[in-house]
């Protein structure tokens, strides 16, 4: 059973830094796309990062520069960094894997003073 798991978020001050993991069971990690999107209040679900089978990250233009996406094929992990997170970064974070049209359950991150 393809499952994603995400974990790592929490409420940090602006300008902090968090790392979210996204570890999948049922399938291999490196061996698709894998995704992170996020989901503000009163806000669509966006694509935030995503990493291709190659290693190729891509970015949203909000993120570039201050979030990292990357896996550890060891762990079957995927991580996204976030520093320099801004008040407007307060979301849901979601891990995707779009081969298999799986969602985790998605973990809150709340940047605030």
């Amino acid at each position: 059973q393809v499952q994603l798991v995400e974990s790592g978020g929490g409420l940090v001050q602006p300008g902090g830094s968090l790392r979210l993991s996204c570890v999948g069971s049922g399938f291999t990690v490196s061996g698709d796309a894998m995704s992170w999107y996020r989901q503000g209040p009163g806000k669509e679900r966006e694509l935030v990062a995503n990493i291709r089978q190659s290693g190729t990250t891509s970015y949203a233009d909000q993120v570039k520069g201050r979030f990292t996406i990357s896996r550890d094929n060891a762990k079957n992990t995927v991580y996204l960094q976030m520093n320099s997170l801004k008040p407007e970064d307060t979301a849901v974070y979601y891990c995707h894997a779009p081969g298999w049209r799986k969602w985790g359950q998605g973990t809150q991150v709340t940047v605030s003073s």
